[in-house]
């Protein structure tokens, strides 16, 4: 016999015998009776799953060219009041071929088409699947050394629908276009689960083992292995979890999300108010029990900021406790979104003030940081306290190296219904001022060494009308420093020797003092200046008057003194500095200067006398006369006009 002759006998060999199988399943297919396949379908399911299946439609049977079986309109899992926990438009059992042959009914895996699956949170902290679980787990308890008849079960198209308790109301979530594969315990002992789903119109990502399917269902240690990833948050975990005697989870908890602040709104955790909140990243150690999430060994990224410590989680109240230590703080990005100014940056900004998310979670938080910077200040090693509850932020400074001396105090913002109220509560002692005022204040003109107090407290819709209802008082004292941008000394000199020759551009050098003195009492947005004065080497400066901060304009009244003249008497000059905060003016008292000057002195006699015409035709001869020659020289020196 050739080996040609020999493959066409085994052609034909299989040919027959695929006919033959060909021939049985069709048979099957047209001799099974539905009711023995219903049955065997229902008995595989329920010794697999502890379930119940309800076969509310018709049956399908299709034994070739494999075998399937559909069901249409399935019930599953009684919670017995009539709920069953899964709805399915079909169920489709694909049969194991070679039992078949053999008349057997085996189920390979089960397909559920479009299930509609309910999760019902009850006041009891169960759910609607405690009993359904419980069966699960006897049902795999039974005979744990068999094999499972099937090992997978696929979802396609299916939903989640989830009800739960949440301040006295029902708050319905839903999980769609639920597409999952779950391997179901065979050879091994776990469970896994991947696949996809849509919540709150984000696609996910997903899958979920078990390592010990039985021990998890039956509430003993098993560990447990979770992924999630979509556009807005990657979360993975690594652990063990138990329920007895209560439920509790340890292991590994890593975040990731590129903004914080869409992830929580997308997860309806809440807002975030102000700027800020974008990239983010989060690593740690965790534990959950008794509603309680605890995080150790924290690893925190946001906006690119660093810090490690630990954080609580109470899931029931949402609220968040936390210690977190970091090298650097840039605080700047969350003060961002908060405008004090108009946009011409010469008003105050009149837009409502918006506190999004102040009352949707509690905070307490503690933070330390060796740097930090906000806006244009700088802090060094600072200490601050942190909290949040029913819609009131506060904020408290332990202690803060600032400015080369410390900081140290309170800041409150509350939401209110018509806007927010404000409070302030801050000492800055010891500091160098120029570096503190020009960083908190834009103020650049005073040097030195001192100390500001600051109170306040308004509240209104915008920060023009915050401005508005301003009330509490300031104090600055500072010692050994010197008045930037103008030369008081100068300028009086100048005067002292000749009164009416103006005041010339002095808006340079430097005024020194010994000691600076400031208190002011702020009432209804009008600032009263109680005290100000300045002494110094050469000066003597008194200032008061009154400040508006709505309207952002001076009206003061001073009085320079030189307190070294040429003459014997010290020189005093009155002076009045009105205008914008901006761009204020400042203009000596001109009667004083009139009646220093010998040659204008007259001017003021002659209006008390009311004989003005002669007397400035007198004054205004002596200021223009020319120069007269001297009767025994031929050239004589010019005689300056009397100023």
């Amino acid at each position: 016999m050739t080996a040609a002759t020999g493959l066409k006998r085994l052609a034909i060999a299989v040919a027959a015998l695929v006919a033959a199988i060909v021939v049985t399943l069709v048979g099957l297919s047209l001799f099974v009776p539905a009711a023995s396949v219903r049955n065997a379908v229902i008995k595989e399911i329920h010794a697999v799953t502890g379930l119940d299946p309800i076969l509310r439609g018709n049956v399908a049977i299709s034994l070739f060219p494999s075998g399937t079986v559909s069901f249409h309109h399935v019930l599953l899992g009684d919670d017995g009041n009539g709920e069953p926990a899964i709805v399915a438009d079909e169920l489709t059992a694909h049969l194991r071929y070679f039992p078949l042959l053999a008349g057997r009914i085996e189920i390979a895996d089960l397909t559920l088409v479009r299930p509609a699956i309910a999760v019902r949170f009850l006041p009891s902290g169960e759910t609607n699947w405690a009993g359904l679980i419980r069966s699960l787990a006897q049902a795999l308890q039974r005979d744990p050394g068999r094999d499972a008849s099937f090992s997978e079960i696929g979802i396609q198209d299916g939903t989640v629908i989830i009800h739960k308790q949440y301040d006295g109301n029902e708050v319905v979530d839903r999980l769609s276009n639920l597409d999952f594969q779950l391997a179901w315990p065979s050879i091994s002992r776990s469970f896994g689960a991947n696949g996809r789903f849509v919540w709150r119109d984000q696609p996910i990502e997903a899958s979920f083992t078990l390592g010990d399917f039985l021990s998890a269902l039956s509430g003993e240690h098993s560990g447990i292995k979770v992924r999630l990833s979509s556009a807005l948050v990657k979360a993975a975990f690594d652990g063990a979890m138990s329920a007895r005697p209560t439920m509790r989870i340890d292991g590994t908890l890593s975040v990731e999300s590129p903004s914080l602040r869409d992830a929580m709104l997308w997860s309806a955790i809440g807002h975030l108010p102000f700027g800020g909140f974008g990239r983010f990243a989060l690593r740690a150690h965790s534990g959950v029990a008794n509603g309680i999430v605890s995080l150790s060994g924290v690893n925190v990224e946001l906006d690119g900021n660093v810090a490690e410590g630990v954080i609580t989680l109470s899931t029931d109240h949402r609220t968040v406790q936390g210690t977190l230590a970091a090298d650097a703080l840039d605080l700047t990005p969350y003060v961002s979104g908060v405008h004090i100014l108009a946009a011409n940056e010469r008003n105050w900004d009149q837009l409502p003030i918006s506190l999004d998310g102040l009352a949707d979670f509690d905070l307490d938080l503690r933070l330390s940081a060796a740097n930090v910077k906000v806006g244009s200040a700088k802090l060094g090693r600072t200490a601050v306290a942190t909290t949040m509850r029913s819609g009131k932020l506060d904020v408290t400074i332990g202690e803060s190296q600032a400015f080369g001396g410390t900081a140290r105090g309170s800041l409150s913002l509350a939401s209110i219904s018509d806007g927010a109220a404000v409070t302030s509560h801050l000492q800055f002692a010891d500091v160098d001022l120029a570096s503190c005022l020009g960083q908190l204040f834009g103020i650049r003109r005073l040097e030195g060494r001192g100390t500001l107090s600051i109170n306040l407290d308004g509240s209104g819709a915008s920060v023009l009308a915050v401005t508005d209802t301003l009330a509490g008082t300031a104090t600055l004292t500072a010692h050994n420093g010197a008045l930037a941008g103008i030369d008081v000394e100068q300028l009086l000199r100048r005067l002292e020797r000749r009164p009416l020759s103006g005041n010339g551009d002095f808006r340079s050098g430097r005024t020194p003092f010994d000691q600076v003195a400031l208190a002011v009492k702020i009432d209804h947005g009008q600032v009263s200046v109680e005290d100000m004065h300045m002494t110094g080497p050469a000066v003597r400066v008194a200032i008061g008057g009154q400040v508006s901060v709505p309207t952002r304009d001076l009206d003061l009244k001073g009085v320079a003194t030189l307190v070294s003249g040429e003459t014997a008497n010290e020189f005093d000059l009155p002076f009045v500095v009105q205008g914008q905060w901006d761009d204020p003016i400042m203009l000596p008292d001109a009667q004083s200067l009139i009646r220093r000057s010998g040659a204008a002195a007259p001017l003021l006699e002659s209006i008390k006398s009311r004989s003005a015409g002669a007397a400035v035709r007198s004054v205004i001869d002596k200021l223009l006369a020319s120069p007269q020659p001297a009767a025994t020289s031929t050239t004589a020196p010019a005689v300056n006009a009397p100023r």
